[in-house]
C-alpha cells in the first residue's frame, strides 16, 4: 500500500503549519490548500506559499473566493473596525471577526479536491482557543462535517473509501501548539497570524489573534520571530 494522502487546509497561520508539520509526521503525503476569500490582507496568504515551500508538500493550491461580497466579518469588510483585544468575552460572544460559514466553506472545497486525488484524510487547524468565540471550531461541527463529507461523495457512497475529517489540535492551547510545532521543526517566521496587518505586512500585537500568539510565545520564555509594528519582547 502507498503513502496516504491528505489535503491540509494552510492559512499560512500558526496553526495551520503546525497541523501541516503533523499530517506530514504521520506520513501522508500532504496537498495544501490556501483560500484568497476576500479577507483585508493577503499576509497570510503569502506566508502559506512560504510555508508550503519549506515543508515541500506535494502540491499547493490558492483558490480565490469572495466571501467578501456577502460581508458579515471585520476581516472581509474594511468599512468595520477589527477589535483590539475581545478576548474573554464569554462564551456565548461570537467575534465580529467571524466569517460566515468559512470553515463550512474552505471544508468543502477542501473535499472537493480530496475525492478527486483519492485522498481520504483532510487536515484543519482548528482548536479549543476559538471554540468559545467561533461557532465553526467545535467538535460538533468537525464531527457533523465529517458525516455530511460521507453522505455527499461518489468515493464515499460507492466504497472506495471512509473521509476522515482531522483537528489535531483541537484540544490543545496555543502554547501547546507552540511548543509541538517546535518539536516538529516548524519555523513559525514563515507564518503571519495578524487580523490587521500594516502596508508593510508587520502584525499590529493588539488584535485577539495576536494576543494569543504572543502571549503563548511569551509563557515559553520564547520571541515570537514575526515582525510587529511595536517591539515586542
Amino acid at each position: 500500500m502507498g503513502t496516504r494522502k491528505a489535503v491540509v487546509l494552510l492559512s499560512g497561520g500558526l496553526d495551520s503549519a503546525t497541523t501541516l508539520a503533523i499530517a506530514g509526521q504521520g506520513g501522508f503525503e500532504c496537498f495544501a490548500l490556501t483560500c484568497l476569500y476576500g479577507q483585508r490582507h493577503d499576509v497570510e496568504v503569502e506566508a502559506s506559499r512560504r510555508i508550503a515551500s519549506a515543508m515541500e508538500v506535494a502540491e499547493h493550491r490558492v483558490m480565490t473566493i469572495d466571501l467578501a461580497a456577502f460581508g458579515g466579518s471585520a476581516l472581509t469588510d474594511r468599512g468595520r473596525m477589527v477589535p483590539r483585544a475581545a478576548i474573554g468575552l464569554g462564551p456565548r460572544a461570537i467575534p465580529v471577526t467571524y466569517v460566515p460559514a468559512r470553515n463550512t466553506v474552505f471544508l468543502s472545497l477542501a473535499l472537493a479536491w480530496a475525492e478527486v486525488l483519492a485522498a481520504f484524510d483532510i487536515f484543519i487547524g482548528v482548536h479549543i482557543a476559538d471554540c468559545g468565540g467561533y461557532p465553526d471550531c467545535r467538535p460538533a461541527f468537525i464531527e457533523a462535517f465529517e458525516h455530511v463529507a460521507n453522505l455527499a461523495t461518489a468515493a464515499a457512497a460507492e466504497g472506495r473509501g471512509i473521509f476522515r475529517i482531522r483537528a489535531p489540535l483541537l484540544d490543545m492551547t496555543k502554547t501547546q501548539i507552540i511548543r509541538k510545532g517546535i518539536e516538529l521543526g516548524v519555523d513559525y517566521s514563515l507564518t503571519r497570524s495578524c487580523y490587521d496587518p500594516d502596508e508593510m505586512g508587520r502584525s499590529c500585537g493588539r488584535c485577539d489573534s495576536c494576543v494569543l500568539r504572543l502571549g503563548a510565545f511569551a509563557e515559553l520564555g520564547l520571541r515570537d520571530p514575526i515582525p510587529y509594528q511595536n517591539a515586542h519582547p
